[in-house]
């Protein structure tokens, strides 16, 4: 079951600039998890020391936010598409 995750420019020297990136899972859990071990540091950066995912680190799929789903329980169909966007701050 292949996913495609679309990588942020911060995130994209872990995957040697690759901005869109192929793994495999049933649900996001499982992504993460996948993309850290092909491309070691994914996880720290986009989970806290408990494993949840970091509060200003939104991950969508097919352009639905995952908060609003079963977060990182939220099931991943074969040929989804996720995208992570670390939350912009300003004012």
């Amino acid at each position: 079951m292949a996913v495609t995750v679309r990588i942020p420019t911060p995130l994209r020297r872990l995957t040697q600039n690759l901005a869109e990136v192929e793994t495999d899972g049933a649900d996001i859990e499982t992504i993460i998890e996948n993309l850290d071990t092909n491309y070691p540091g994914m996880k720290e950066r986009i989970c806290d020391d408990e494993g949840n995912i970091r509060r200003f680190v939104n991950i969508y799929l097919n352009d639905e936010d995952i908060r609003f789903l079963d977060g990182k329980a939220t099931s991943v169909e074969d040929g989804a598409e996720i995208s992570i966007i670390p939350a912009i701050a300003g004012g």
